[in-house]
């Protein structure tokens, strides 16, 4: 499915998911925008990996977690592209620990950037998009906000938050041609999870029906396929990339 003439903001687009995402949206012929916080050097990799597909892509620093830097954010992207037709909100973070010993000031900075960032994104972007009269919003959520994790409180009641959002979000918007979806990823392969210890590691794949992890690129599939202009008729869905685990 093409993304020709699409436009495409991608939060946290500098590494992991977020520079697998922008790489497969460039592949189908979307102009990228790489939204980055504080790895400068990895959103400008990104974008020359954009280009070299043959597309426009250009580097965008902004916390998502400041509202009035959303707005600047989306409003730079339209005026260095002219619109804006796909917005993927992946920034993230996890702050871990159970929880009866982890801090409030962990919860609160993962609910802002996880949660918050998704929601003042998603505000700004559908701006421009109910003008336009059309747009893809596809969020990633975790397969840790359907199930639950221990040890991960505050990742969990973000993710799950980002469902909701999602879901009330796209009946919202649906009048307008503007789809809400999620993406959950499961185990996947990044630097986060490159840091698990291994015997950590070894307990996850064994709850894994497909016996490995995943790969941000096919995580990134799942994104695109929301981002077609094809996809029209689905909205409000969470599609699982998890090798089973949600079944």
């Amino acid at each position: 499915m093409s993304l020709k003439g699409n436009v495409a903001l991608v939060t946290g687009g500098s590494r992991g998911i977020g520079r697998a995402v922008c790489l497969e949206l460039a592949r189908r012929g979307a102009a990228v925008a790489v939204n980055y916080g504080g790895r400068a050097a990895a959103a400008a990799e990104t974008v020359q990996l954009c280009r070299a597909l043959g597309v426009e892509a250009e580097a965008f620093q902004a916390d998502v977690a400041d509202p009035a830097a959303c707005e600047g954010l989306v409003t730079a992207v339209k005026e260095r592209f002219g619109r804006l037709d796909i917005l993927v909100n992946n920034a993230g973070i996890a702050r871990d620990g159970l929880l009866m010993t982890a801090k409030e000031e962990d919860f609160t900075k993962t609910l802002d950037t996880n949660l918050k960032g998704a929601y003042f994104c998603t505000k700004a972007a559908a701006k421009v998009m109910l003008r336009q009269k059309y747009g893809r919003i596809i969020c990633l959520s975790s397969i840790v906000g359907l199930r639950g994790n221990p040890g991960q409180t505050a990742y969990a009641a973000s993710k799950a938050g980002v469902i909701g959002l999602v879901k009330a979000a796209a009946k919202e918007l649906a009048g307008r041609d503007i789809t809400v979806n999620a993406v959950a990823p499961g185990f996947i392969e990044t630097d986060m999870t490159a840091a698990l210890p291994d015997k950590a590691r070894q307990a996850m794949l064994t709850t894994i029906p497909k016996g490995r992890p995943g790969s941000p690129e096919e995580v990134a599939q799942a994104v695109a396929f929301f981002a077609a202009p094809e996809c029209a008729y689905i909205t409000g869905q969470v599609l699982c990339v998890d090798g089973g685990i949600a079944v």
